[in-house]
């Protein structure tokens, strides 16, 4: 397999004032001008403590967004994380402890739920594409195929879930794509065009196995194989003989997966760990 640098890369949790931003934005949709059932219900004083559940297996990631967002609500708020962020949990499990001033709890609930939903559903989506290739030396990428906003969180989630990162923005790296090849003229002058201006890792995307010898010419570092048969995969590995690193793309499922590993592609990119991953099942219950 090549050894060629990828344009993948990881970033941390946003800071916490960009976090915190986050969960404002997210509160503030759904609190409005406030939370019309518990200030009615529950008296100001009252504290409480609540577990957060996981009801089905899976891999645990969100929680310090979940602490921030009870600890946006109110002074006083103590959490507890009982699992690490990444790790794979049976359920029932309680991965989360928070006590403090009821009202409060009640309030951030439902947010709270959201974000450790979502980012829990992904990491353990991630987790099963990164089994299924387990042994085959090929790497799991997600896209930037994400939610508007939250692509910090969910691109984090993916790690989380043993995946990689490919490009986090568009400065990251080049990506000549097809629209992009179009705007060229041809992939050599797009290349061409882009060495003249960067240094950045080059990647194209090629649909044939006649655009990936051109790709190889022009000596890109990476070569994004897109929608290609198993049979165009290997003969795609045969022709790169290590010169770039490969990426195989587009409608690659849990099932066939692993056969697209084995044709000797580098990497894998899954757009479906952050577009199509379905929310893993948790809760909050009070003790």
């Amino acid at each position: 397999m090549s050894v060629v640098p990828g344009l993948s890369r990881t970033r941390p949790l946003p800071p916490p004032e960009t976090l915190e931003q986050l969960v404002e934005r997210a509160l503030a949709e759904d609190v409005g001008a406030g939370d019309v059932t518990t200030e009615a219900i529950v008296p100001p004083g009252q504290t409480a403590t609540a577990e957060l559940v996981v009801k089905e297996p899976g891999v645990v990631f969100g929680l310090e967004v979940a602490e921030a967002v009870f600890r946006s609500l109110a002074e006083g708020i103590a959490f507890e994380a009982l699992a690490a962020e990444g790790t794979r949990v049976g359920a029932p499990s309680v991965v989360g402890r928070v006590t403090g001033p009821l009202g409060a709890i009640l309030t951030g609930e439902r947010v709270a739920l959201n974000f450790l939903g979502r980012l829990s559903g992904i990491a353990t989506l991630t987790r099963r594409y990164v089994d299924a290739v387990e042994g085959t030396g090929c790497v799991i990428l997600d896209t930037r195929k994400t939610t508007p906003g939250l692509r910090s969180l969910e691109k984090q989630a993916v790690v989380a879930g043993g995946g990689r990162n490919h490009r986090f923005g568009l400065d990251d790296g080049v990506l000549i794509k097809d629209n992009h090849l179009r705007a060229a003229g041809s992939l050599t002058e797009a290349v061409r065009r882009a060495r003249a201006v960067t240094d950045l890792s080059i990647e194209v995307e090629c649909d044939t196995l006649e655009q990936v010898s051109e790709a190889l010419a022009a000596g890109v570092d990476a070569i994004l194989l897109d929608n290609m048969t198993l049979a165009e995969l290997r003969r795609a590995v045969e022709l790169a003989g290590g010169r770039a690193r490969l990426e195989a793309s587009g409608g690659i499922t849990l099932e066939d997966v692993r056969a697209v590993a084995e044709t000797g592609v580098d990497e894998i990119s899954i757009g479906a760990l952050t577009h199509s991953a379905p929310s893993l099942d948790v809760s909050l219950e009070l003790t």
